[in-house]
C-alpha cells in the first residue's frame, strides 16, 4: 500500500513539474515572439512616427492624428470608439482568454513651438511641433497594439488603448475620466510612458510621485507696485521659499542625467526641494495689481506652508496693508504611481528581461507634469520614463527644448518592453 501511495505521489509531482515546465516554455516562446514581431514592424513604426512629426496638431485640433490612428487600429481588427472626448479615441483588443482589463494611455497633441529642428522630417505646420515626444508615444502605442493583436489567441483579458487629446493643456485626461463611458470599462490597471532625455531604451520608474507638485501662486494688491518694488519683493519671496539639498541647483534640469546627482543616484539632488520661478509675472487686472509665480515642491505635506510663508514676507516688507489675497490659482495633480503595482510591474519586466532591466528613479523631476494623474485617481496606474537620447549620435531628447531629437531605437524598446508587460499583466 505504501509503495502504491509513493508511486502516486511521484506521478502527481512529475505531472505538475511537466505542466509547470510547459507553461514556462510557453511564456518564453511568447516573449521571443513579441521581440520578433517588434523587430518586423520597427521600420514601419519609424515611418509612422515621422509622419506624425511632420504633421503635428495642437491640443483640441488633433483631427488628422485621430483619423490616422483610427485607420491603423481598424486595420489591426480592433474595435474603435471615438466618443470618449474631443479627438480622442479608444482601441479595444479582446484576448481569446479570460483575464483582466488593462489600459494603455497615449497622448496625441503637439506644442506651439517653432524651435530649431535638426531632423530631415521637420514639421510642415508653422509654429507647431512635436517637441515633447508625443509622436514617439503614438508610434509605440500603435506598435504595442499590433504586436498584441498578433498574439490575440494567447492574450488573456482585454487591452484598452486610450489615445488622449489635449495633454499639454491638462484637459484631456480629466474630461475622459469624467465621461460615464470610462467607468464602464471597469479597468483593473492603467499604464503610460513618456520619452525623456535618458539614454535611448532605458526604462525608469519609481513608486509614488514621478514629478514635483506643480502650483501657481497668485498675489493680489490694491495698488500698483513699481518695477523696482516688484523685483525686490519677488526676490525676497523666492529666497524665503527655495529649499535645496546642500546648496544644490535642482532647477538645472540637465542635471537629471548626472550620475552623481541625477535621478539614478540614491543621493540625487532631485528628491527634496522647492523651486520658485526666478522671474515672477506682474500685471494689472480688474482694478487690482497681481504677481504670479510657478512653484515646484517635492513634499506634499509642505505645500500648505507656501501661502503663509508668502504672506509673511509681504507683511515683513510693509506691503501688508495693500495685500488683498494670496492663493493657488493653478493646482494640477501630479503623477502618482501606485506603489504595489509599480513593484509588481518592475518584477514582471525583470522576470522576463533580467535583474536590473528597469532603472530605479530616486527623484522627482521639476517643471514637467502629465495629466495621466487624473487616470491614476480612478484606476491603479504606473507611468514610466523611456530614454530617447543617444549622446554619441548627438540625439538629446530634452522635452520642450530647441533641437529636441530622439534616437528612434527607443520605439523598438518601448514596443517590446510594454507589449511584454501588458501581455503578462492581463493574466
Amino acid at each position: 500500500m505504501k509503495q502504491i501511495l509513493l508511486a502516486l505521489l511521484i506521478l502527481i509531482f512529475s505531472t505538475q513539474q511537466i505542466l509547470y515546465g510547459q507553461k514556462a516554455k510557453s511564456n518564453i516562446n511568447i516573449q521571443e515572439s513579441i521581440k520578433l514581431e517588434t523587430d518586423k514592424i520597427f521600420d514601419k513604426l519609424v515611418q509612422i512616427r515621422r509622419d506624425f512629426h511632420e504633421n503635428p496638431e495642437l491640443a483640441g485640433k488633433e483631427k488628422r492624428t485621430q483619423e490616422v490612428v483610427k485607420q491603423h487600429l481598424l486595420d489591426l481588427g480592433l474595435q474603435v470608439e471615438t466618443d470618449i472626448y474631443g479627438y480622442g479615441l479608444l482601441g479595444i483588443l479582446k484576448g481569446d482568454k479570460k483575464g483582466k482589463n488593462i489600459a494603455w494611455r497615449t497622448d496625441m497633441d503637439a506644442l506651439p513651438n517653432d524651435f530649431p529642428d535638426k531632423s530631415d522630417f521637420k514639421s510642415k505646420v508653422k509654429g507647431v511641433q512635436h517637441g515633447c515626444g508625443h509622436d514617439v508615444h503614438l508610434a509605440v502605442a500603435l506598435g504595442i497594439a499590433e504586436v498584441l493583436a498578433k498574439h490575440k489567441k494567447s492574450l488573456q483579458g482585454t487591452v484598452y488603448f486610450i489615445f488622449q487629446p489635449e495633454e499639454e493643456t491638462f484637459k484631456g485626461a480629466k474630461a475622459i475620466v469624467e465621461n460615464k463611458k470610462f467607468a464602464q470599462f471597469k479597468l483593473d490597471e492603467i499604464y503610460a510612458l513618456h520619452v525623456t532625455a535618458l539614454p535611448a531604451g532605458q526604462i525608469m520608474v519609481k513608486p509614488n510621485e514621478m514629478y514635483a507638485y506643480q502650483k501657481e501662486i497668485g498675489i493680489q494688491f490694491k495698488n500698483v507696485l513699481s518695477k523696482e518694488e516688484v523685483k525686490d519683493l519677488s526676490a525676497k519671496i523666492r529666497k524665503s521659499l527655495v529649499r535645496t539639498i546642500n546648496g544644490s541647483k535642482p532647477w538645472e534640469i540637465q542635471s537629471i542625467l548626472d550620475p552623481k546627482i541625477g535621478l539614478r543616484n540614491p543621493n540625487t539632488i532631485f528628491k527634496d526641494y522647492l523651486i520658485a520661478d526666478e522671474n515672477f509675472r506682474s500685471y494689472s487686472k480688474n482694478d487690482t495689481f497681481r504677481i504670479n509665480a510657478e512653484i515646484y515642491e517635492t513634499d506634499a505635506s509642505r505645500v500648505k506652508n507656501i501661502i503663509p510663508a508668502v504672506e509673511q514676507v509681504i507683511k515683513d516688507n510693509n506691503f501688508g496693508s495693500q495685500l488683498l489675497s494670496v492663493s493657488f490659482i493653478k493646482e494640477n495633480p501630479t503623477v502618482l504611481n501606485h506603489p504595489d503595482l509599480t513593484r509588481n510591474s518592475v518584477n514582471t519586466l525583470e522576470n522576463i528581461y533580467g535583474k536590473g532591466f528597469v532603472t530605479a528613479d530616486y527623484g522627482q523631476i521639476p517643471y514637467f507634469n502629465d495629466d495621466f494623474a487624473y487616470f491614476q485617481q480612478k484606476v491603479p496606474g504606473v507611468y514610466f520614463l523611456l530614454g530617447g537620447s543617444n549622446f554619441e549620435k548627438g540625439n538629446i531628447a530634452m522635452n520642450h527644448a530647441p533641437n529636441f531629437e530622439v534616437d528612434e531605437e527607443c520605439i523598438r524598446s518601448g514596443v517590446k518592453t510594454f507589449s511584454s508587460l501588458l501581455f503578462q499583466r492581463g493574466k
